[in-house]
């Protein structure tokens, strides 16, 4: 039998790293208080306060149990190992490092929640996609993206709603607005904020020549309850139109659709697949002021890199990332410098790599300013 004594003592280490991250101390004090706070009878009478005591209360037992089954797992493993060590059984030795290996598994995905450091990593996410310069191309890999995005929350058991989507002139989409519902759903997608850019023989051109063409998402921390914003009426245009775009049997085709342009700031938001438009005007005010929050913050920490990386234009050299068909198959994160060659998994989804890798290296930068402070 194998000493996989080394192994199960990293292991171990590990998991008590997960117990300081996951705050299970302060977890265990809180998760009684929840409970007392969720089975209050008037509780539903504030229905805002009802849906928070109760997220919080999933989240907190979530991550309780987790922490649980993580060391009983352990603890299985290392009693299997003594034991057979003990009686020289070698027949339990793949039994025992199968569950390590599925443990680490396990535990390398656990350990990006110590990557999400940021004030809002833990709520939803307001999504936008903008197309840019490269014209038919362009709208057609906006169109593209909005795909990958939806893609990704799928598989990540996140739930989308589609507020906005814009049909392009010649093809695709030139915007669209979604928001993603699910713990640190801003967390992760924030590393996805910024221009993106594609590299094709264009479908669009009769010569089959290569074209580039550049989209462009923006995420911001949607934020449900912002009491400290307040939006005079006087500052507000507010549009109604008649819904179009990609939304299929989702879009109404009344003139429900509404757009609200805050005048003093220029910040426009629109809904168009909610039932009546009291509905998407009540969803768009919503975002717009989850849009004037963060604005609020960015003012407050004087640079928006801080919050969300840097605005840029969408167009030649300002692209958080590339995605090559032609004349080669890569994509590549420029900032992280993650890369992938499989173009095809990227576009149906498979992006938690490049979302760690940028964790990863915004870490990095963080430890280095911090080491270079001193």
């Amino acid at each position: 039998m194998r000493d996989f004594s080394d192994d199960l003592t990293d292991l171990r280490r590990r998991i008590d790293e997960a117990r300081v991250y996951l705050r299970i101390e302060e977890l265990m004090i809180a998760r009684p208080q929840l409970e007392t706070e969720a089975s209050r009878p008037d509780l539903w009478d504030d229905p805002d306060l009802a849906r928070k005591i109760n997220g919080e209360l999933s989240a907190c037992t979530e991550d309780l149990e987790l922490y649980e089954q993580l060391m009983s797992r352990l603890e299985d493993s290392e009693t299997l190992h003594e034991l057979s060590r003990e009686e020289g059984d070698e027949s339990v030795e793949a039994e025992v490092e199968e569950a390590m290996a599925v443990l680490a598994s396990d535990l390398g995905e656990l350990e990006l929640r110590a990557l999400f450091t940021g004030e809002y990593d833990d709520t939803n996410a307001i999504c936008e996609i903008q197309s840019g310069e490269g014209g038919a191309d362009a709208q057609d890999w906006a169109n593209m993206l909005l795909r990958m995005f939806l893609r990704w929350a799928e598989k990540r058991g996140f739930d989308v709603e589609l507020d906005e989507v814009s049909a392009g002139n010649e093809a695709g989409i030139s915007s669209a607005t979604f928001l993603v519902n699910g713990r640190h759903a801003y967390g992760r997608l924030r590393s996805e904020h910024g221009v993106h850019r594609l590299v094709r023989i264009s479908p669009f051109n009769a010569q089959g020549k290569r074209q580039t063409a550049f989209a462009a998402l923006k995420v911001t921390p949607f934020l449900e309850d912002v009491p400290d914003i307040e939006v005079d009426e006087k500052d507000l245009r507010i549009d109604t139109y008649r819904s179009s775009g990609a939304g299929g049997q989702h879009v109404n085709v009344t003139d429900s659709a509404v757009r609200i342009t805050h005048l003093p700031t220029g910040i426009v938001t629109s809904c168009q697949n909610e039932r009546s438009q009291h509905q998407n005007k009540d969803r768009a005010m919503q975002i717009l002021r989850a849009k004037l929050a963060e604005r609020q913050r960015e003012e407050r920490l004087a640079e928006l890199s801080n919050i969300r990386g840097e605005q840029r234009s969408v167009g030649f050299g300002s692209q958080i990332r590339s995605y090559v068909i032609q004349p080669y198959q890569m994509v590549k994160d420029l900032r992280s410098g993650y890369e992938v060659g499989n173009v095809d998994a990227v576009f149906d989804g498979d992006l938690d790599g490049f979302m760690e890798a940028y964790l990863q290296w915004e870490r990095s930068g963080a430890d280095t300013a911090d080491t270079t402070g001193e």
